[in-house]
Protein backbone atom coordinates (compact mmCIF):
# COMPACT_ATOMS: atom_id res chain seq x y z
CA UNK A 1 0.00 0.00 0.00
CA UNK A 2 1.46 3.41 -1.06
CA UNK A 3 1.86 5.58 2.44
CA UNK A 4 0.78 9.17 0.32
CA UNK A 5 -2.24 7.73 -1.26
CA UNK A 6 -3.03 7.28 2.21
CA UNK A 7 -2.24 10.89 3.14
CA UNK A 8 -4.50 12.41 0.67
CA UNK A 9 -7.96 13.58 2.25
CA UNK A 10 -10.98 12.42 0.70
CA UNK A 11 -12.96 13.80 -1.78
CA UNK A 12 -15.81 16.19 0.19
CA UNK A 13 -19.12 14.81 -0.27
CA UNK A 14 -20.84 16.93 -3.20
CA UNK A 15 -23.90 18.02 -1.44
CA UNK A 16 -21.33 20.01 1.61
CA UNK A 17 -20.27 23.45 0.63
CA UNK A 18 -16.19 23.57 1.44
CA UNK A 19 -14.92 25.26 4.43
CA UNK A 20 -14.22 28.65 4.83
CA UNK A 21 -10.33 29.48 4.89
CA UNK A 22 -9.36 30.06 8.15
CA UNK A 23 -7.85 33.54 8.40
CA UNK A 24 -4.06 33.42 9.14
CA UNK A 25 -3.10 36.67 11.71
CA UNK A 26 0.01 38.58 10.04
CA UNK A 27 2.11 39.55 13.05
CA UNK A 28 2.18 43.50 12.61
CA UNK A 29 5.38 45.21 14.14
CA UNK A 30 4.12 47.43 17.39
CA UNK A 31 6.00 50.66 17.82
CA UNK A 32 8.12 51.26 20.68
CA UNK A 33 6.00 53.62 23.78
CA UNK A 34 7.51 56.90 23.46
CA UNK A 35 9.73 57.42 26.60
CA UNK A 36 7.57 60.39 29.13
CA UNK A 37 8.78 63.60 28.90
CA UNK A 38 9.88 65.33 32.27
CA UNK A 39 8.33 68.27 33.07
CA UNK A 40 11.06 70.87 33.14
CA UNK A 41 8.88 73.00 35.95
CA UNK A 42 5.82 73.14 37.52
CA UNK A 43 2.72 72.44 36.02
CA UNK A 44 -0.06 75.04 36.41
CA UNK A 45 -4.00 74.45 36.26
CA UNK A 46 -6.55 77.04 35.22
CA UNK A 47 -8.80 76.99 37.76
CA UNK A 48 -12.63 77.99 36.81
CA UNK A 49 -14.67 80.89 37.39
CA UNK A 50 -11.37 83.19 37.98
CA UNK A 51 -12.58 85.68 35.66
CA UNK A 52 -15.71 85.47 37.91
CA UNK A 53 -14.01 86.39 41.24
CA UNK A 54 -11.65 88.56 39.47
CA UNK A 55 -15.22 90.66 38.84
CA UNK A 56 -16.80 90.25 41.85
CA UNK A 57 -13.32 91.84 43.64
CA UNK A 58 -13.38 94.78 41.34
CA UNK A 59 -16.93 95.59 42.12
CA UNK A 60 -16.10 95.40 46.00
CA UNK A 61 -13.41 97.65 45.69
CA UNK A 62 -15.30 100.04 43.58
CA UNK A 63 -18.11 99.93 46.30
CA UNK A 64 -15.76 100.64 48.81
CA UNK A 65 -13.93 103.30 47.15
CA UNK A 66 -16.68 105.09 46.36
CA UNK A 67 -18.04 105.05 50.08
CA UNK A 68 -14.57 106.67 51.24
CA UNK A 69 -14.97 109.23 48.38
CA UNK A 70 -18.11 110.06 49.60
CA UNK A 71 -17.44 110.30 53.05
CA UNK A 72 -14.05 112.40 52.34
CA UNK A 73 -16.05 114.83 49.93
CA UNK A 74 -18.78 115.43 52.77
CA UNK A 75 -16.10 116.21 55.52
CA UNK A 76 -14.83 118.65 53.54
CA UNK A 77 -18.42 120.61 52.90
CA UNK A 78 -19.62 123.33 55.48
CA UNK A 79 -22.21 121.68 58.07
CA UNK A 80 -25.53 122.18 56.93
CA UNK A 81 -27.46 124.79 59.51
CA UNK A 82 -30.78 122.97 61.82
CA UNK A 83 -33.74 124.52 62.03
CA UNK A 84 -34.80 127.03 64.15
CA UNK A 85 -35.94 125.55 67.46
CA UNK A 86 -39.65 125.75 68.19
CA UNK A 87 -38.77 127.22 72.03
CA UNK A 88 -35.22 128.71 71.62
CA UNK A 89 -35.64 129.98 75.06
CA UNK A 90 -36.15 127.32 77.17
CA UNK A 91 -37.38 128.76 80.30
CA UNK A 92 -35.65 127.63 83.83
CA UNK A 93 -35.43 129.70 87.08
CA UNK A 94 -32.06 131.81 87.60
CA UNK A 95 -30.32 130.68 90.58
CA UNK A 96 -30.97 132.60 93.90
CA UNK A 97 -29.05 133.05 96.93
CA UNK A 98 -29.87 130.85 100.20
CA UNK A 99 -31.79 132.83 102.64
CA UNK A 100 -34.03 132.01 105.39
CA UNK A 101 -36.89 131.22 102.76
CA UNK A 102 -35.05 128.04 100.87
CA UNK A 103 -36.58 124.89 101.30
CA UNK A 104 -35.15 121.43 99.79
CA UNK A 105 -37.53 121.76 97.00
CA UNK A 106 -36.67 125.36 95.88
CA UNK A 107 -33.18 124.09 95.92
CA UNK A 108 -34.15 121.41 93.35
CA UNK A 109 -36.53 123.33 91.53
CA UNK A 110 -35.38 122.24 88.18
CA UNK A 111 -35.78 118.30 89.15
CA UNK A 112 -39.51 119.00 89.60
CA UNK A 113 -41.95 118.19 87.33
CA UNK A 114 -44.89 121.13 87.09
CA UNK A 115 -47.60 118.99 87.68
CA UNK A 116 -45.83 117.67 91.24
CA UNK A 117 -46.13 121.57 92.04
CA UNK A 118 -49.84 123.28 92.75
CA UNK A 119 -52.21 121.88 90.49
CA UNK A 120 -54.52 124.87 90.92
CA UNK A 121 -51.56 127.51 89.49
CA UNK A 122 -52.22 125.03 86.29
CA UNK A 123 -56.18 125.68 85.92
CA UNK A 124 -57.34 128.59 83.13
CA UNK A 125 -57.86 132.29 84.57
CA UNK A 126 -61.43 133.14 84.26
CA UNK A 127 -61.76 135.20 80.74
CA UNK A 128 -62.30 138.90 81.15
CA UNK A 129 -65.78 139.75 81.59
CA UNK A 130 -66.23 136.28 83.20
CA UNK A 131 -67.56 135.90 86.53
CA UNK A 132 -66.20 133.18 89.01
CA UNK A 133 -68.32 130.57 90.70
CA UNK A 134 -65.46 129.11 92.12
CA UNK A 135 -61.83 130.31 92.45
CA UNK A 136 -59.31 127.65 91.90
CA UNK A 137 -59.55 124.68 94.86
CA UNK A 138 -58.66 121.58 95.60
CA UNK A 139 -61.57 118.70 95.39
CA UNK A 140 -61.26 115.49 97.07
CA UNK A 141 -61.96 112.01 96.57
CA UNK A 142 -65.16 112.42 98.32
CA UNK A 143 -66.47 115.77 96.32
CA UNK A 144 -65.20 114.53 93.01
CA UNK A 145 -66.72 111.30 92.72
CA UNK A 146 -70.52 113.04 94.18
CA UNK A 147 -70.31 115.03 90.34
CA UNK A 148 -70.79 111.77 88.95
CA UNK A 149 -74.48 110.02 88.55
CA UNK A 150 -73.35 107.24 90.41
CA UNK A 151 -71.64 108.63 92.95
CA UNK A 152 -70.79 105.07 94.88
CA UNK A 153 -69.50 103.32 92.47
CA UNK A 154 -66.98 105.93 91.16
CA UNK A 155 -65.86 106.54 94.67
CA UNK A 156 -64.95 102.61 94.77
CA UNK A 157 -63.47 102.79 91.52
CA UNK A 158 -61.20 105.89 92.15
CA UNK A 159 -60.11 104.96 95.46
CA UNK A 160 -59.29 101.50 93.41
CA UNK A 161 -57.14 103.18 90.81
CA UNK A 162 -54.82 105.22 92.73
CA UNK A 163 -56.84 108.62 92.89
CA UNK A 164 -54.40 110.68 94.18
CA UNK A 165 -55.48 114.66 94.06
CA UNK A 166 -58.05 117.47 92.28
CA UNK A 167 -58.35 120.61 91.30
CA UNK A 168 -61.04 122.72 89.42
CA UNK A 169 -62.50 126.16 89.06
CA UNK A 170 -65.66 127.50 87.46
CA UNK A 171 -66.93 130.76 85.93
CA UNK A 172 -70.31 132.04 84.23
CA UNK A 173 -70.17 134.80 81.48
CA UNK A 174 -73.39 136.56 81.23
CA UNK A 175 -75.36 134.48 83.06
CA UNK A 176 -75.94 132.54 80.27
CA UNK A 177 -72.57 129.92 79.75
CA UNK A 178 -71.46 127.78 82.60
CA UNK A 179 -68.07 126.24 82.48
CA UNK A 180 -66.26 123.91 85.27
CA UNK A 181 -62.45 122.85 84.84
CA UNK A 182 -61.27 119.74 86.44
CA UNK A 183 -57.65 118.68 86.58
CA UNK A 184 -57.67 114.87 88.00
CA UNK A 185 -54.42 113.38 88.90
CA UNK A 186 -53.41 110.11 90.00
CA UNK A 187 -50.50 107.91 91.02
CA UNK A 188 -48.86 105.53 88.59
CA UNK A 189 -46.31 103.74 90.18
CA UNK A 190 -47.82 100.04 89.32
CA UNK A 191 -49.89 100.77 86.28
CA UNK A 192 -51.29 103.94 83.71
CA UNK A 193 -54.30 105.12 85.17
CA UNK A 194 -54.74 108.45 84.28
CA UNK A 195 -55.35 106.93 80.20
CA UNK A 196 -57.64 104.74 81.92
CA UNK A 197 -60.04 107.10 83.32
CA UNK A 198 -60.01 109.30 80.16
CA UNK A 199 -60.25 106.56 77.87
CA UNK A 200 -63.50 105.20 80.65
CA UNK A 201 -64.88 109.01 80.41
CA UNK A 202 -64.78 109.23 76.38
CA UNK A 203 -66.14 105.67 76.04
CA UNK A 204 -69.98 106.51 77.59
CA UNK A 205 -70.27 110.22 75.92
CA UNK A 206 -71.23 108.18 72.78
CA UNK A 207 -73.77 107.21 73.81
CA UNK A 208 -77.55 108.28 72.96
CA UNK A 209 -78.14 109.10 76.94
CA UNK A 210 -75.21 111.91 76.53
CA UNK A 211 -73.23 113.24 73.54
CA UNK A 212 -74.43 110.86 71.38
CA UNK A 213 -71.66 111.37 69.07
CA UNK A 214 -67.80 110.44 68.74
CA UNK A 215 -66.74 113.93 69.52
CA UNK A 216 -64.11 115.91 67.51
CA UNK A 217 -59.87 115.84 68.15
CA UNK A 218 -58.87 118.97 70.04
CA UNK A 219 -55.64 120.53 68.02
CA UNK A 220 -52.43 119.61 69.06
CA UNK A 221 -53.93 116.22 71.22
CA UNK A 222 -53.27 112.85 69.97
CA UNK A 223 -55.99 111.88 72.55
CA UNK A 224 -58.06 114.62 73.56
CA UNK A 225 -61.71 115.18 72.06
CA UNK A 226 -64.34 117.45 72.52
CA UNK A 227 -68.45 116.71 72.47
CA UNK A 228 -71.28 118.66 71.85
CA UNK A 229 -74.44 117.11 72.59
CA UNK A 230 -76.91 116.49 69.63
CA UNK A 231 -79.89 117.03 72.43
CA UNK A 232 -80.14 119.80 75.00
CA UNK A 233 -81.21 119.03 78.43
CA UNK A 234 -84.98 119.82 78.80
CA UNK A 235 -86.87 120.29 82.16
CA UNK A 236 -90.30 121.71 82.55
CA UNK A 237 -90.69 125.35 83.77
CA UNK A 238 -86.81 126.01 82.17
CA UNK A 239 -85.26 126.65 79.41
CA UNK A 240 -83.72 124.27 77.14
CA UNK A 241 -80.07 123.50 78.62
CA UNK A 242 -77.04 123.24 75.60
CA UNK A 243 -74.07 120.88 76.88
CA UNK A 244 -71.05 119.78 75.84
CA UNK A 245 -67.66 118.54 77.33
CA UNK A 246 -64.10 117.87 77.00
CA UNK A 247 -61.69 115.23 78.05
CA UNK A 248 -58.29 114.66 77.50
CA UNK A 249 -55.21 113.71 79.08
CA UNK A 250 -51.82 114.14 79.63
CA UNK A 251 -48.58 112.25 81.63
CA UNK A 252 -50.53 111.34 85.12
CA UNK A 253 -53.49 114.32 84.62
CA UNK A 254 -56.64 114.12 83.08
CA UNK A 255 -58.39 117.36 82.01
CA UNK A 256 -62.61 117.32 82.46
CA UNK A 257 -64.38 120.13 81.19
CA UNK A 258 -68.34 121.17 81.13
CA UNK A 259 -69.33 123.68 79.02
CA UNK A 260 -73.28 125.25 79.37
CA UNK A 261 -75.23 126.93 77.35
CA UNK A 262 -79.25 128.27 78.90
CA UNK A 263 -79.59 130.40 75.83
CA UNK A 264 -78.82 128.59 72.50
CA UNK A 265 -76.24 126.14 70.96
CA UNK A 266 -73.10 125.32 72.35
CA UNK A 267 -69.83 127.74 70.67
CA UNK A 268 -67.50 124.65 69.63
CA UNK A 269 -64.94 126.55 68.87
CA UNK A 270 -64.98 128.22 72.25
CA UNK A 271 -65.15 125.02 73.46
CA UNK A 272 -62.05 124.23 71.71
CA UNK A 273 -60.02 126.90 72.27
CA UNK A 274 -60.62 125.98 75.88
CA UNK A 275 -59.60 122.53 76.08
CA UNK A 276 -56.46 123.53 73.54
CA UNK A 277 -55.05 126.45 76.09
CA UNK A 278 -55.63 124.58 79.27
CA UNK A 279 -53.84 121.11 77.94
CA UNK A 280 -50.99 123.45 76.99
CA UNK A 281 -50.45 124.79 80.64
CA UNK A 282 -49.84 120.91 81.21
Amino acid sequence: MDTHADNVPADPAPDTPPAAPIPVPVPVDEPEPAAAAVPAGPVRTRRRGRTTLLIAAAAVLGAVAGTVTGYAVQYHREPTPLPALSQPDIRTPKPVQANRNTTARSMSVNRWVKTDGDLRQLLLPKPKGAKHEQKPDWEDLYSFATWFEYEGEMFQDLAMNDFRRSATVSWSKGGKVYVDIRLVQFREAVQINAESFGEGQQSYLGEDDWAGNEGEPIPGSANGRTYIFDEPHREPGYEPLYEGMAVAWRGDIVMLITYRNNSGPIDEKDLKSLAKRQLERL
